[in-house]
């Protein structure tokens, strides 16, 4: 059954592989998949590690979850001590990895020291080897699993970086599959330091599933229920792309990096064309939801593109080609690159060429000009390859604009040191509070209370947001309020702590919609598919114990209150498009410090953002780290 799926610890510097059972003590404190990931990379980590040195940690996990019969189990977490932002170190991706690794027995895998020579790590039926992966370094991310599922059967899954991970680019990812990114803080670029080229899984142990009869009625109840909503049905024909045309019309994307909040003339990239060039939708493992498409263009086989790929390769750089974006989205799979802080540091870089601060000297002549579809492809190809100007981009913001300094960082967009996603939270003061205080940096998949957006009614706020513990303050449907949003905020981050723990889809949660998946369905498919008894409120405390391990392991390497804010452009520059609602908007620099102060009493820390004393002995979390496992 799940539960008595392992975990192993692969030391690469001496080969020693030791697999562990993991307690049903700790699957109740942190169930698995990211929160037990966290747990690990605390425990695991002195203080001041060098995140692209042997002694950082990698973790690669699937779910508690993971291969069930609950809704979506399909998510593969990878963790590490970011080398982007030095901070916690995480990313989320779906696919068929994490089902495959745990039918072949395993639930986390440990990487310590790094290896004298390329390796990939081989996982297949309760049984892991090292062996040799010379003959992969170089390749692609797809030539990788290509030739892996030659050498070991059509059936294996891959997990791989690509160049960008190993020319150590800080953003650079890990990508399964054809489009599947573990694509935030720097992932592909711990293993790329580590001389991991890949992870393959094969297995044909069963999941005993605790009561299946009952799993699977509840588990098609759910997925009926999620079929009949709007949002799946609009997300099945577009993906997230669909998200494109309410953003940018109403004026919450930033475009030319962030001088205007609203691409003019978008039609040209709008979701529908994806028509024009699509082969048809695909999904993950266990999932109703086909959200992606498989397209063709100029002989380019892919899949997507992502609402981040419209922004990367779009508004942000001011070119409005579809096949821009198309092309792009496949560059970055190719190469392993994170696709949000590309779009980004290629924004930033072409502000930076529109004043003046980079010349053609510092571009090799490359014309860094809004719309210019020729460079943002260019310039892609020269990150990835650490080329160039390509090569200080490839740095991040913080180091990238050490290097090139006249005030350069000014007109970067990021939190604590990781770009922030293509839109524009001046108006919406809950979205803006998210990124700031995310444990990874700048951050739309941690935190973000998307329904905030939809204008909804006060007392489905109250539904949503009121369980499985209760707000003592008042929500507004207004998003440009600030009332209440700081629990809005830290209830999202629950939602996806714990969804990120059991290993489901975030687009299965309360994310987009407020009619999809809560605490009370987490609980229940807990139950059904392990017989593990976990409460509603059970499942919010791992959660929270989870969410401070992070910010106690985030302290520890300096951070603290001076980090969880936004660059001056928030609070200086009005927005300057859009509807009227929007336009004119800054965060309030007051308002915004009483909502962090809220925020951190919500939390049960300190006026620092230090959880307290007795926040840590309630959570169980005053002895670590402990070692326990």
């Amino acid at each position: 059954m799940a539960l008595n799926r392992r975990i192993a610890y692969i030391n690469l510097s001496t080969g020693q592989i030791e697999a562990k059972p993991i307690p049903v003590e700790v699957r109740k404190k942190f169930i698995g998949g990211r929160g037990l990931d966290m747990y690990l990379l605390y425990n695991h980590t002195e203080p001041g590690t060098d995140p692209l040195g042997p002694d950082n940690v990698a973790m690669v996990s699937a779910g508690l979850l993971t291969a069930t019969l609950a809704s979506a189990s399909a998510r593969t977490h990878v963790g590490a001590k970011s080398p982007l932002t030095g901070a916690v170190g995480s990313a989320n991706m779906g696919g068929f990895f994490a089902p495959e690794l745990t039918w072949a027995g395993f639930h986390h895998l440990v990487l310590k020291g790094k290896a004298e020579e390329p390796v990939y790590v081989w996982v297949n039926d309760g049984e892991i080897e090292i062996r040799g992966a010379s003959h992969l370094w170089g390749l692609s991310t797809r030539e990788t699993q290509d030739t892996l599922k030659q050498e070991l059967g059509e059936e294996v899954q891959v997990l791989c970086i690509g160049p960008g991970g190993e020319k150590l680019v800080r953003f650079a990812n890990v990508i399964s599959g054809m489009k599947n990114a573990g694509g935030r803080t720097g992932m592909g670029a711990v293993l790329g330091s580590k001389n991991v080229k890949a992870i393959a899984a094969r297995g044909t142990m069963d999941v005993e599933i605790r009561y299946p009869q009952e799993a699977l009625e509840y588990d098609h109840e759910v997925m009926s229920h999620i079929a009949d909503t709007k949002f799946a049905q609009i997300m099945g024909k577009y993906g997230t792309m669909f998200i494109q045309s309410v953003t940018n019309s109403t004026g919450l994307v930033r475009t030319q990096n962030f001088q205007h909040n609203q691409l003019l003339d978008a039609e040209p990239i709008e979701c529908e064309h994806i028509e024009e060039y699509g082969l048809g939708t695909v999904g993950c493992f266990g999932c109703i939801i086909h959200c992606r498409h498989r397209y063709v263009v100029d002989g380019i086989f892919d899949e997507g593109p992502e609402y981040t790929a419209q922004g990367a390769f779009g508004w942000e750089v001011g070119c409005n080609n579809f096949e821009t974006i198309l092309k792009g989205n496949h560059l970055v799979n190719h190469y392993g690159i994170d696709i949000l802080e590309t779009g980004s540091m290629m924004a930033w870089a072409m502000e930076l060429y529109e004043k003046g601060i980079l010349t053609n000297k510092d571009t090799g002549g490359l014309k860094l000009e809004w719309g210019n579809d020729e460079a943002v492809l260019e310039l892609i190809r020269q990150i990835a390859l650490r080329e160039g100007i390509g090569d200080v981009l490839a740095e991040g913001p913080l180091r990238a604009a050490a290097k090139i300094g006249k005030d350069s960082l000014k007109y970067n967009i990021h939190v604590k040191g990781m770009s922030n996603l293509h839109s524009d939270e001046r108006p919406t003061p809950a979205l803006a509070l998210g990124i700031a205080t995310s444990t990874r940096g700048a951050d739309h998949l941690r935190s973000r209370p998307a329904i905030d957006l939809y204008h909804l009614p006060v007392p489905v706020l109250e539904g949503v947001y009121n369980n499985p513990v209760k707000y003592e303050g008042k929500f507004t449907s207004d998003y440009r309020d600030y009332e209440g949003k700081a629990w809005e905020v830290l209830w999202q981050e629950m939602m996806y702590m714990a969804i990120d723990c059991v290993g489901v889809c975030k687009f299965h949660s309360v994310f987009l919609s407020p009619n999809l998946l809560n605490f009370d369905n987490v609980s229940k498919f807990i139950y059904h598919n392990t017989g593990l008894e976990m409460s509603p409120r059970d499942v919010w405390d791992v959660a929270e114990r989870g969410y401070n391990i992070e910010r106690l392991f985030n302290i520890r390497e300096g951070f603290g209150r001076k980090d969880d804010t936004l660059v001056d452009r928030y609070f200086d520059e009005p927005t300057t498009r859009g509807l009227d609602i929007v336009r004119g908007k800054t965060i309030d620099r007051e308002k915004f410090t009483e909502m962090i102060d809220e925020y951190y009493q919500l939390h049960g820390w300190d006026e620092k953002g230090v959880p307290t004393p007795e926040t840590l002995e309630r959570l169980g979390l005053d002895k670590e780290p402990s070692h326990r496992l």
